[in-house]
Formats: C-alpha cells, structure tokens, sequence
C-alpha cells in the first residue's frame, strides 16, 4: 500500500518455483476509473419495428387527423372493450385479497388446471404439468427459445413474421434463418425453402398461425405438411398461437399440436388478443409431448428459466378461472364478426386502387398489402412510401420491412368503421396522386 493508502495499480509478486524465487511477474489490477459498458445482450438487442419506426421523425398533416392503423393493440381506440364478466373477474379476484402474495414461478396449479381444462383435445391432452404461465405470450416465446436453443444454433421463422422472434433469438446469441411466405397462396409456406434452411444446428420451427402481420390461417392440409416436415427433419415445433381461434367464419383454426403424431411442440398463447387485455400480461406454453422426446430436460428447464423472476401478475392468474368459464359466446362473436367486416371493407377498398394489391386475410387483426413499385416511382421502398403517406394524409401504416418483406404494408384492422372508410379514402387519394402508368405492366396487360 503507498503513502497515500491506496494499492498500486501492478504489483511486483515473486512466485516460488522448486523453492526458488522466480523473476518478478507484472499482475494486472482493475483499471482506474470508471468504465461502465452495456453487456453482449443488451448490444445484441434489436427490434426492427422500433429500429424502423423511431427513425421516422416525420410531422402528420396538420390539417387532418391521424388515423393509426400501425398499432397492433385491440384497445387503443375503445371501440373493442372487453366484456364486463372478464373485468368482474379481475375486481372480485382482487376484492378476493387471495392472491397478493407470490405464486409458484410457473404459476398457480389451480390456475394452470384451468387452461389445462380450457385447451384439453382428445388428440392433444393436456394436465396442469403441462402448462407453464408466463407475463404474456411474448415471455413464452422467450422461454420456449431460451429452453431449446443454445447459443451459436438456429431456429426457423417466417418472413414475413413478428418481428420480436428475431429480438429474442439474437439477444441470446441464436441464429435466425427466415423461411418464406408466398402471397400468392394465401402465405402459406414455401415448404421446399424451408427444409433447405434445416441443417445440424436447427434447434427448432417456429411456426405462427393465424398470422402477424399476414392475417392468414392455415389449412389443416397445409398443417400436415409443415408437421411431415418436422419430423423428417426431427425438428420440434414452437407453435405462436396467441391468434388461435380469431378466425373469421369461413376459415377454421386447427391448432396443430392436434394434428401431431410424434413431432413436439410448445404452444404458446395468452390473454392478450381474444380476450382483449393485452396489458394484463397473461401468456401460457402447452407442453405437447406425447411420444416423450422433450421428456423431464425440457420441462425442468422451462421451470427453471421461470425461476428467474416470480411469474405473472397474481391477480390476473386468481381471475382466470372466471373469465375462460363466464366470457359469454356472444363476446367472441361480436369481436370476430367485427374484424371480418372490417377486414372485407378493408380489403375491397384497397383492392380498387391501382398500384396496390391486399392480400385476402381470413384471420387475426391485420391485412397486408402490397406496393405495386413500378407505379410509384418517385419512392425508393415500402418505408418512403408508408412515411409519405403519414406525411400527406395523416395515416399510419406499419412498412412490411418492419417483418423483413419488402414492398408492402400492413394495416390493422380493429379500427372504428368510420376511420376505416376514412383511411381507405386517404389512401386512394394518395395513390392517384402518386400514381404512374409503367409500360408492360400487368395492370396495363389487364386493361
């Protein structure tokens, strides 16, 4: 120690070999000064969404109102609230004062029989040790990632897709290799690109149905497919189903873990969407492992990667029993039979516009349409044409670069009717403003 009382940054240390004194080694210290750096994850960190949207620094048109159809939140314009019995729920389970203390970190057994009884199928059983709550289904997907790959290994996932897959799986240092969607078929999966992706490092499929940002529902045929797949390929499943059952009535959702035979899949879902609560963060992961491959590994790693924070919200867990047996069928009905008209407004609208093709969707809360870019020349991309939108006509819509498809957009159809109509009409006229004819185009073809 000096004079000052303080340890010399290196020391002069004498190590004994065979009894002897050796030459004095330099042994380094901690640096002086502060030096306080973000780690590898949070560096790895990244959200195309924010990355794309918060570089817009773009100002509406003062002269209209902005219309959002870029926000996938089913509340944010208080013409979808949710019904009463599911907002009773949550008052009598906090007037209850059963649930302020801490639950397990995978959640209450009773609560977790509930959603066990709730998704039960005869071709996909289910019991409480099957279930895992989680705070939203955006969780689960993160632990469903985290327990079955390491890093240095892959997943599979769509393009177009939600873009958190990537969020997480780059965060933990996981490759992601995108499979594609084709429009021409009502996105279904380019089921030859995606085997060609698969190799020794694949550690699992993710596969999202119905789908954001597409609105597409895929068929049981379809399902079949991707499932003979997977079990060529011995690859397990990670099954996004949080749109499950908000299907339009023309379209049936077959969640694939019942269509399984030997491939296992972690199915994960929540609150958020069919019930309308996305800020209630309640999710769940259905373990479907019927041939015991995952076997104890898989669900004592879920458990343990739980444990690092205590669960979700115990109030919304002590209400969940309420609102999955008292939501009336009339809630459901109202909210899809709201989505469908909008949907087909939506679409028939935008379908009118030369230069712009929808894509017809049967499901979830979102349409995607495609910029025809050779009719709208003077814009580089689906990102300078969504931004010129919002600059012009006050309407936002999310650019399909956001889920790494270029030139196209989504729009969120759980907007009022009125602003819908609106929207629609905005659009129009900024596409007949912007609008060029290309020589030897399809469009002209058609004429």
């Amino acid at each position: 120690m000096d004079s000052n009382g303080d340890l010399p940054f290196l020391l002069d240390v004498h190590v004994s070999v065979n009894g002897r004194s050796s030459v004095p080694e330099k042994v380094k210290g901690r640096q002086p000064g502060w030096s306080v750096r973000p780690s590898d994850m949070a560096n790895r960190t990244y959200n195309p969404i924010r990355a794309i949207v918060d570089n817009m620094k773009l100002e509406p048109n003062p002269d209209k109102p902005t219309i959002s159809l870029s926000l996938g939140d089913p509340t944010l314009f208080g013409n979808l609230p949710t019904d009463p019995e599911i907002t009773q729920a949550l008052k009598d389970a906090l007037d209850s004062g059963k649930y302020n203390g801490y639950a397990p970190s995978i959640g209450y057994l009773s609560s977790r029989e509930e959603i066990a009884s709730y998704y039960h199928h005869p071709k996909a059983p289910l019991e409480a040790k099957d279930v895992i709550l989680t705070c939203g289904c955006s969780q689960a997907i993160e632990l469903c990632l985290a327990v079955l790959a390491n890093p240095g290994q892959n997943i599979l996932a769509p393009r177009p897709g939600f873009s958190p897959y990537r969020t997480h799986a780059e965060s933990m240092g996981i490759e992601l290799k995108l499979y594609n969607l084709l429009p021409e078929k009502s996105w279904e999966i380019d089921l030859k690109q995606m085997e060609s992706l698969i190799d020794e490092k694949t550690a699992c499929l993710i596969v999202n149905n119905p789908s954001n940002p597409c609105g597409s529902v895929f068929s049981k045929s379809h399902l079949q497919d991707i499932l003979a797949v997977a079990a060529r390929k011995y690859v397990p499943i990670l099954a996004d189903e949080i749109y499950g059952d908000m299907v339009f009535s023309d379209t049936k959702f077959e969640p694939i873990a019942t269509l399984s035979r030997n491939v296992p899949i972690l199915t994960c879902g929540g609150l958020t969407k069919r019930w309308l609560v996305p800020g209630w963060r309640l999710g769940w992961i259905l373990i479907h492992d019927r041939r015991d491959i995952f076997g104890n590994e898989i669900r004592n790693g879920l458990v343990k990667l739980c444990q690092r924070i205590m669960g979700p919200c115990t109030i919304v867990q002590g209400a969940l029993k309420s609102i999955l047996r008292r939501t009336p069928q009339e809630f459901y009905h109202n909210t899809l039979s709201f989505l469908k008209s909008n949907a087909d407004l939506c679409y028939e609208a935008l379908a009118a516009i030369p230069g712009l093709r929808p894509v017809h969707s049967s499901g979830a809360m979102y349409i995607m349409v495609e910029i025809k870019m050779e009719h709208f020349p003077e814009f580089e991309n689906d990102v300078e044409f969504t931004e010129q939108l919002f600059v012009e006509q006050s309407v936002q819509c999310l650019p399909a670069k956001c889920f790494e498809y270029p030139n196209f957009f989504r729009v969120v159809i759980t907007v009022p009717k009125v602003m819908m109509l609106e929207a629609c009409s905005r659009i129009q006229e900024f596409c007949e403003q912007h609008y060029h004819h290309a020589e030897g185009s399809q469009e002209e073809c058609d004429k």
